[in-house]
C-alpha cells in the first residue's frame, strides 16, 4: 500500500500525476491467486458468522442481510446472504455482476472481494469488512459525532479517486450506477470505501465504435442521471451525475429527496439552486463550523456539482477532472485555514498586550 509520504493530499503543491496516483492507490498484492478468487464452502461461511449470529447482523437490504464474520487466519469480514425467495426471482444477475466486477478490482477506496459460495440456492458474497459505518448513517449523525468539513472533503475526494479508477484504469471501463452515500463505508481513519457493485455494468467498448451501453434503468432515486432516465443510454457520465448528488449532500447533510419538506424544497439539488454566489455558505450542514475558509471551499464545490448535475452527459466533466478540481479545492481550504489561524493567533496576542 501506499506509504505516508505517498498519500493524496499529503502537503505537495505539485499538481497531481492523477494517472501514476491513481495506480499507486491500487492494492499491492503479493498473492499469487486472483483478488476474489476464493471459493467458499458453507461450513467456512457457518464458521465465520457462528451459523449467521443474530448478534452478528450489522446490516439489511433488498439483496439479502449482511453478518460480521471472522476467516480463519483472524481476518474480518462482511458475508452477505441473499434472500433465498428475492435470489429465485431476479437477483441472480445482480449478484453475478457484483462478483465478476469485485473481481477485476483493486483500489484502496473500494471495497475488496474475498471470496464468494453458489451453492445449490445459497448466494454468497465475502468481502472486507469496513468498521465504521455507512456516510449517511454519519451525516445523519447518527453515532452523535459530526464530521467536519475537512474530513467530508476528503471522503468525496477518495470517492473521486475510487471512480476514475472504475472509469479509467481498469482493463474495461466499469460503470458503477449506484453511487450513493450509504454505498459508501468509512474506515476507522474515515476514510472512503466505495461498496456494493449490484448494478454494475462495463462500459461501451469504444474501439468499436459504441458511445453508450443500453439497458434497464437500475440505481436509487435522487441519485439518477435524468438523461439515462429518459433514454436508457448508460455511461460513465451517469455516474458523474450521481456525484454531484453526493457533493450536495455531503456539504448540505441533507438526503436527495427530503418528503417531508415542502415541495419547492424536496429535491435538495433543485432547492440549493436559489442560492447566488457569495450565499452559498447559507446551505451549509448547520452543524459544520463555518469560516472564510469553508465558504470559499463550499462555493467551488457547489460550482463542481451543478457541472456534474448538468442534464446533458455532455456537459458534465470527466471523473478523473472532479478529482483534479476537488483536490485543488482541498489545498486552498488547508492554505486558507492556516492563514486564517495565525491572523487569529496575531490578533490574540495584540489583544493581550493591550490589555497589560
Amino acid at each position: 500500500m501506499l506509504a505516508a509520504s505517498d498519500k493524496l493530499g499529503s502537503g505537495t503543491d505539485e499538481k497531481p500525476n492523477f494517472r501514476r496516483t491513481i495506480l499507486n492507490y491500487s492494492y499491492r498484492s503479493t498473492k499469487t491467486t486472483e483478488p476474489g478468487s476464493a471459493k467458499f464452502t458453507m461450513a467456512e461461511i457457518y464458521k465465520a458468522t457462528m451459523n449467521f449470529s443474530p448478534s452478528l447482523k450489522v446490516g439489511q437490504g433488498g439483496f439479502g442481510t449482511v453478518y460480521k464474520g471472522k476467516l480463519d487466519d483472524g481476518t474480518l469480514v462482511a458475508v452477505k446472504r441473499a434472500k433465498k425467495s428475492v435470489y429465485e426471482k431476479h437477483l441472480g444477475v445482480e449478484f453475478q455482476s457484483e462478483i465478476q466486477t469485485l473481481a477485476k478490482v483493486e483500489h484502496l477506496n473500494l471495497v475488496r472481494l474475498h471470496g464468494y459460495l453458489e451453492q445449490g440456492d445459497e448466494r454468497i458474497v465475502v468481502v472486507e469488512y469496513v468498521p465504521n459505518g455507512t456516510l449517511r448513517s454519519h451525516l445523519d449523525c447518527i453515532n452523535g459525532i459530526v464530521l467536519d468539513f475537512a474530513i467530508r472533503l476528503d471522503i468525496v475526494i477518495d470517492v473521486a479517486h475510487a471512480i476514475t479508477y472504475l472509469h479509467m484504469y481498469t482493463d474495461h471501463p466499469i460503470i458503477h450506477r449506484d453511487i450513493k452515500s450509504s454505498n459508501i463505508l468509512l474506515t476507522e481513519n474515515l476514510r472512503a470505501k466505495v461498496a456494493d457493485f449490484g448494478f454494475a455494468r462495463l462500459a461501451a467498448d469504444t474501439d468499436s465504435g459504441a458511445t453508450h451501453v443500453s439497458t434497464q434503468v437500475k440505481g436509487t432515486a435522487g441519485y439518477l442521471d435524468p438523461e439515462y432516465l429518459q433514454t436508457y443510454q448508460l455511461t460513465e457520465k451517469s455516474d458523474v451525475y450521481s456525484f454531484g448528488v453526493l457533493l450536495v449532500e455531503v456539504v448540505t447533510g441533507r438526503r436527495p429527496i427530503e418528503p417531508k419538506r415542502e415541495l419547492k424544497e424536496r429535491l435538495t439539488s433543485r432547492w440549493m439552486k436559489k442560492f447566488n454566489e457569495g450565499d452559498a455558505v447559507l446551505t451549509m450542514d448547520p452543524r459544520l463550523h463555518r469560516s472564510a475558509a469553508t465558504s470559499l471551499a463550499v462555493e467551488k464545490i457547489f460550482e463542481l456539482a451543478f457541472q456534474c448535475l448538468a442534464p446533458t452527459r455532455q456537459n458534465r466533466p470527466s471523473m478523473k477532472r472532479c478529482a483534479e478540481i476537488l483536490w485543488g479545492i482541498r489545498k486552498d481550504l488547508k492554505e486558507h485555514s492556516a492563514f486564517d489561524s495565525r491572523s487569529f493567533s496575531s490578533q490574540s496576542q495584540t489583544s493581550s498586550s493591550i490589555k497589560e
